[in-house]
This record gives C-alpha cells, sequence and structure tokens, in this order.
C-alpha cells in the first residue's frame, strides 16, 4: 500500500512538473501534437494546456495522500473518482484546445 501511495505521489509531483513547464516556461513541445503552423494562440494554449495539467497533479497527489492513510479495503470509491475525473479533465483538454487553432484550420476540419 505504501509503495503505491508513493507512485502516485511521485507521478504527481512528475505531471505537475510539465504543467509548470508548459503553462509557465513555455515548453510547447511537451503538449502532445503541438503543431506551431496550426496555433493561433500560443500563450493561450500553453496557459489551457498547462493549468488543466496542474489539475491532473493535483488530483494525483491527493490520491497518493488517500492511499496513504486510507485501509486497502476502502481504496475503491477514490480511484474510480480519479479515473473519471482525469477522463474528464483529458476530454476538456481536447476539446478546448481547439479553440487555439488558426481559424482556417479550423474550416479545413470541418
Amino acid at each position: 500500500m505504501t509503495e503505491h501511495a508513493l507512485s502516485a505521489i511521485g507521478a504527481g509531483f512528475f505531471v505537475s512538473i510539465l504543467g509548470v513547464l508548459i503553462k509557465y516556461v513555455g515548453v510547447m513541445d511537451l503538449i502532445a501534437g503541438y503543431d506551431p503552423e496550426k496555433v493561433a494562440d500560443e500563450e493561450g494554449l500553453a496557459n489551457f494546456i498547462g493549468t488543466n495539467a496542474l489539475y491532473v497533479a493535483v488530483l494525483t497527489i491527493c490520491v497518493g495522500v488517500l492511499e496513504f492513510r486510507s485501509s486497502p479495503a476502502n481504496s475503491e470509491w477514490y480511484w474510480f473518482v480519479f479515473v473519471i475525473a482525469v477522463v474528464a479533465i483529458a476530454v476538456r483538454m481536447i476539446r478546448g484546445a481547439r479553440r487555439y487553432e488558426s481559424t482556417s484550420e479550423r474550416n479545413e476540419t470541418n
């Protein structure tokens, strides 16, 4: 149980580093599928994706803390909530990132 908690907390810190690099440093190459020719607002995209990555990081760290403090029989509910929340954030990131595409790229895909 302790190793699962430490793994989740470590993964959360790793994702938070990625979120900070994207949002505050502007390392756009960390964004999967990033194409500078398609993006109209790089700063807005970095802010949006970085913020959502930080949300996932906080959720992951919280799950690690809960895993550390809870009994193994009581851990199912927060893992279920975690998976649903991460999927919802991923869908939000994918759909929301389209706002930052140039209008010509959006018209070609529709």
